[in-house]
């Protein structure tokens, strides 16, 4: 490749430590990096190692059949002359950058860096249908907050999960995105560098015009910041829509928390009245049921005949006896009466 004053591109899935090592010591990556990349598992960020650049990215795809978001994870070394991607899953799909690379002649033209933003905006496109599939999932949760169903707190904070997880693989491209359009400035404000096609004192290549060189290079320079722009404002819109999701979420589970407790409250008022209302019953019947003991105690009392009960032999004992129960009935109804028991 360097014989050819050409770049390297290569492409690595699932690559064991012996693959990546001998591309590593060929291309002199940092050890750090290079372990970062065989482990996985890293949150998307921008490194640089003296020349060349360390790139996480996390794209993201959006499963119909479960509602669910699955995220990936691609590695990227951008030298002066290559291009090292490492991908851990089965998504994005890298052929499309080199497809779109090879039908744009003038982007490949652009090198390891114009290469970078190709898979940039690859995964920053993917981003579009997981956020189309949240939206959908949080129309139906709005649907299903007031319709009762016990499950919606657990679809919310699943979501609420998934956006959050959404948040931490897109909200460090708005500064990585940043920080690569600000070395391009650096580049035009200083020496122009050499291309990766450029030549070195000892080799034998034709002689390159410098300012049409240097033209070419601002040139190139122009059209990738135009480019990382593009996506930068991307990148800007969807990192405000999934902001969104996440307070509209946090919002659904706060009113969701609030139905839930008002539910509760109108069971609790609901059992208090039926408590009162059996309560007014009770005292009725305690009431009524003092009111007919009361003569029932009488004449039980005299119903014993027993020998020696005096007032078995008086004239005037019945009377007595129906007048003793009537009289404390009646004043125990007057009594209760006055209570609100009856």
């Amino acid at each position: 490749m360097r014989e050819n004053h050409g770049v390297a591109w290569i492409d690595m899935v699932h690559p064991d430590r012996a693959e990546l090592q001998a591309v590593a010591d060929e291309l002199s990556l940092h050890h750090l990096a290079v372990t970062d990349a065989l482990t996985g598992h890293q949150r998307s960020k921008l490194e640089r190692y003296g020349e060349t650049l360390f790139v996480v990215l996390r794209p993201a795809k959006y499963l119909d059949d479960v509602e669910k978001v699955k995220f990936g994870e691609v590695h990227v070394f951008m030298g002066p002359d290559f291009v090292v991607s490492v991908k851990h899953g089965d998504f994005p799909d890298i052929g499309l950058v080199r497809k779109r690379m090879e039908e744009h002649p003038e982007l490949l033209s652009g090198g390891p860096r114009m290469i970078l933003y190709g898979f940039i905006d690859l995964v920053v496109d993917g981003y579009a249908p997981v956020l189309e599939g949240l939206e959908n999932d949080i129309d139906e949760i709005e649907d299903q907050l007031f319709s009762g169903d016990r499950e919606v707190s657990r679809r919310i904070y699943d979501l609420l999960r998934e956006v959050i997880d959404f948040q931490r693989a897109t909200h460090p491209l708005e500064e990585m995105l940043q920080s690569l359009i600000e070395g391009l400035e650096a580049t035009e404000q200083g020496p122009v560098a050499s291309s990766p096609g450029a030549s070195s004192p000892g080799d034998a290549a034709p002689p390159v015009d410098a300012h049409e060189l240097a033209e070419d290079d601002a040139a190139q320079l122009l059209e990738l910041k135009r480019h990382l722009r593009d996506v930068l404002d991307h990148v800007i819109r969807i990192i405000d829509r999934s902001e969104s999701f996440r307070t509209l979420l946090e919002n659904a589970l706060t009113v969701h928390s609030t139905l839930i407790a008002q539910k509760q409250n109108d069971e609790m008022t609901r059992m208090t009245e039926t408590s009162l209302a059996q309560g007014e019953q009770v005292k009725k019947i305690s009431g009524w049921a003092a009111v007919l003991f009361a003569p029932t105690l009488v004449a039980a009392i005299y119903g014993m005949n027993f020998t020696n009960m005096p007032e078995l032999k008086w004239f005037l004992g019945y009377p007595f006896a129906l007048a003793l129960m009537l009289g404390s009935g009646i004043g125990l109804y007057i009594v209760f009466k006055k209570r609100g028991w009856l």
